[in-house]
């Protein structure tokens, strides 16, 4: 039986920034084909760890335990499409410099558990559909910004139909 957990460390949204950009993106929507992510789940990923052993959880939390996030805004302005992953996703134009050191200590900090995020650059963005067929991009009516001041540890758990994302600890 294997102890193994699917994380990743997120920007979790609160209920109230998740209807603000549904209210914003749902005009976009109707030009969006593929599968909808559960507005629940919407979330901005930091770093995506992977299988992990459920019996190393709670050293990966005291890992990230002394990270302090200095406050920031990200402002979501445009609805996107990602080729490679074929995912339908919100992106910010601006990469705030706050956020750029949280994911740069938190890839730090896993490290040690021979975590190494992907090699590309961080682009933090929104998903909101996946196996999503090609569109072009488009502004949003009005930009939406979401306040952040802090991170969570999440588990994504498979469901019939899908998966839900839990948040661990923020």
């Amino acid at each position: 039986m294997s102890d193994s957990r699917r994380l990743f460390f997120a920007l979790w949204l609160t209920d109230r920034q998740r209807e603000s950009l549904r209210d914003i993106v749902q005009p976009v929507l109707s030009s969006i084909e593929g599968d909808f992510v559960d507005r629940r789940n919407w979330h901005v990923t930091l770093v995506f760890i992977g299988d992990f052993p459920g019996h190393k959880v709670a050293q990966l939390q005291a890992s990230v335990a002394d990270i302090a996030v200095d406050p920031f805004r990200l402002r979501f302005d445009r609805a996107t499409f990602w080729a490679r992953p074929k995912i339908a996703c919100l992106e910010t134009a601006i990469i705030p410099d706050e956020l750029g050191r949280l994911v740069g200590q938190i890839r730090e900090a896993v490290e040690p558990f021979g975590i190494s995020d992907e090699e590309h650059s961080y682009r933090p963005h929104i998903t909101i559909a996946r196996r999503a067929r090609s569109f072009a991009t488009q502004r949003l009516a009005r930009a939406v910004e979401v306040q952040c001041s802090d991170f969570a540890l999440v588990e994504s758990v498979s469901v019939q139909g899908g998966v839900q994302y839990h948040p661990l600890k923020q």
